[in-house]
Formats: structure tokens, sequence, C-alpha cells
């Protein structure tokens, strides 16, 4: 998906399975050469915009907000190549888990631990300040985003290291990137990879 302008009109709308999340994982690549701070991915409920936030502070800093409640990492600096990001918590202990390419942030522990759901509001490049809704044109992302998968599990570490390295091959059971389950509101493009063949 190339999100090409910034507009607090532009976004992507996901249909996951509708679930209460008590645990939850997300993974995806993005690729912005964005200088101020965005929004990547946004879970709201009607109770909560920021039920399930990944935000970006560049050049290092990155923010997961669950329940409303925020937890910063200090992270390494941008640089102009896509970026594989994956999250993992859990709400019976509170664990809040970051990778980025490959790396481990520190691990975490949030205060709440009440689970997200059922009724939800996912989108991909825009903050909800209200329920499917409230977008702000400085928080927009601008760049191209792919491989978007969510999971109502904690996956292993194991299987985010094989997504990390490029070679992931699980479908998200909450959201299938490949399932193509999502509805496109405003010029953002849906590009198919494609077979190049030299004749």
């Amino acid at each position: 998906m190339l999100f090409p302008e910034a507009s607090n009109t532009n976004y992507v709308s996901l249909k996951p399975t509708e679930v209460v999340l008590n645990q939850i994982t997300v993974c995806l690549r993005s690729y912005t050469d964005l200088t101020r701070e965005h929004a990547i991915f946004s879970l709201a409920t009607p109770y909560r915009d920021n039920a399930f936030l990944l935000y970006s502070y560049p050049p290092n800093n990155f923010s997961i907000t669950i329940n409303n409640e925020e937890i910063y990492f200090k992270v390494d600096p941008d640089v102009n190549y896509w970026k594989t990001i994956c999250v993992t918590w859990d709400s019976t202990n509170g664990l809040l888990q970051l990778w980025i390419n490959n790396k481990r942030y520190p691990r975490r522990v949030t205060k709440t631990r009440s689970p997200i759901g059922p009724q939800m509001s996912v989108v991909l490049g825009q903050e909800q300040d209200s329920y499917g809704g409230g977008f702000d044109i400085n928080q927009a992302f601008v760049g191209e985003m792919c491989d978007v998968n969510m999971w109502f599990s904690v996956l292993p570490e194991t299987f985010i290291r094989v997504f990390l390295t490029d070679q992931f091959s699980y479908s998200g059971n909450m959201y299938n990137w490949n399932s193509e389950n999502f509805t496109v509101y405003g010029p953002i493009l849906v590009l198919k990879s494609q077979l190049y063949v030299e004749l």
C-alpha cells in the first residue's frame, strides 16, 4: 500500500475477526522518509480511542499505546529503508514486546490488564482520536506499508524472528494480509507484486 500524501481523510480500514483480545501480536513492514511523528497502526474501541496504537517519533523514539497507556521506546535512528515491526502484548501479565528489524528492545510491563474488544476499528496510516475517525493531518503516515498481520495470541519468538528475516509464511488468524479484507479511503495505491521475466 502506497500512502502518497499527508491528509486527514486518507486511510485504510482493516476488517479483522471480531474477538475479545486477551493477547495480541501485530507484525508489518513500513517504509517512509518522514521526519515528523506519525501513526502506523491504530486500533480503537467505542470506549478507548487508543486501545492499541503503534506510533513513531523520528528519529529514534517509538511508542505503543495499550488501552490509552502510552509506553515509549528508545530505538535505533530511522534511516530510509524498510522497517519490519512486530509487537506482542499479553493482558494476563502486561508483558509488552517490540521488535524492529530483527532487534528486540527491552521488554516493558503495562499497568493495564483489560482485554481489548470485541468491537473495534482498525486503521492503517492514521491515529484515531475517536472511534473510526478524528484524524489529524500532522499525524498521517506517508510512505509504503505491507505484510500487515494480526493474531489473537502472543506468537513465539522463533516465529517472529522468521518474519523479521523476511521469510515468514504464517498468516494472521485475526487479520490476514493475503485476504485483502480491507477498505481504502482516498488516493492510496494498492500495488500487486509482479513477476518480471526477461525475454
